[in-house]
């Protein structure tokens, strides 16, 4: 069989089954099977197969189409410009990520916030923690529960040479911190798909083959938040920054749980929403309050 026979007639099967890139998607599993990139598969695709890269490529076609994520195929998922490691074991990283990401370094590069520690909560892969190390030149601690993820963040910061700078901590979020711990940033991309939507059921890919650990986030999606929030309370020093990914109908919520007043005064300032370029609630910042905030009235619910 000709390779550009084969990409065709797998391109339809892809298709039929509801994948959304299907020619795409059947050319980066033939090149991953022949080691060719996309580009080299068209210069070369009058060339005949041989029977063991087709059965090879079927195999993986079949996989494809039981919809198993393409990332989890390959191996690997391009993220920030780089190859990660990814496997069931953690969530595919996405791009909306990216712009957090965006946004964290630009606000270190601007402020040059003070010498605390710089935590990616729930890690997962340690995308997050192994771009923020290469981009920052900082020490991040990577903290997830799992340890099937921090293995992956190992081999992620290993790969993309920044051991040295990352440390991994398994942590049910921070109880591994003592109280007052110099946390002076916290950048996360929690679990805050809601219990209704995971019973409603997502997407195959996500819901057949990603983490449920990593996706669900209880009644509305809130309840990890919940406890992140009760936990900086205590740990984050004053004057320190959470950055965090959230849900696209959570941001009036998250605000109003993050200015609530704890005991006579108010934890967090400066709190606003930030939306991703479809428009929708996907970033949520927040500011630790000094010991003795001056001024203790409520943030409002906000956009950036």
């Amino acid at each position: 069989m000709l390779i550009c026979e084969l990409l065709q007639e797998s391109a339809a099967v892809l298709s039929n089954a509801g994948i959304e890139s299907p020619a795409i998607d059947a050319e980066l599993l033939l090149g991953y099977c022949l080691e060719m990139s996309r580009t080299e598969l068209y210069l070369n695709a009058q060339d005949t197969l041989s029977s063991v890269s087709v059965i090879q490529f079927q195999s993986l076609l079949k996989r494809r189409e039981q919809r198993e994520p393409l990332a989890y195929i390959l191996g690997v998922q391009e993220f920030w410009s780089l190859d990660f490691l990814v496997t069931p074991d953690v969530l595919i990283p996405r791009p909306e990520t990216e712009l957090l990401l965006e946004k964290v370094i630009s606000f270190y590069r601007a402020s040059r916030p003070n010498n605390g520690l710089l935590v990616d909560l729930c890690c997962g892969s340690g995308a997050i923690a192994v771009v923020l190390a290469k981009e920052l030149q900082l020490k991040v601690i990577a903290v997830d529960i799992s340890f099937e993820a921090l293995r992956i963040t190992k081999a992620n910061c290993e790969k993309h040479g920044v051991s040295h700078l990352v440390s991994p901590l398994q942590s049910d979020l921070l109880t591994a911190f003592r109280p007052v711990s110099g946390i002076s940033c916290v950048v996360s991309n929690p679990p805050y798909v809601s219990r209704e939507e995971m019973d409603d059921g997502l997407q195959p890919e996500v819901d057949l083959y990603e983490p449920h650990l990593a996706l669900d986030g209880g009644q509305k999606g809130l309840e990890i938040i919940q406890r992140i929030k009760k936990q900086l309370s205590t740990q984050l020093a004053p004057g320190g920054y959470l950055f965090m990914e959230i849900g696209t109908e959570q941001g009036q919520d998250i605000c109003q749980l993050f200015t609530t007043k704890e005991t006579e005064k108010l934890t967090f300032g400066d709190v606003s929403v930030q939306k991703d370029y479809a428009g929708h609630d996907r970033f949520f910042q927040a500011k630790m309050n000094p010991q003795k905030p001056k001024n203790s009235g409520l943030q409002g619910y906000s956009h950036k």
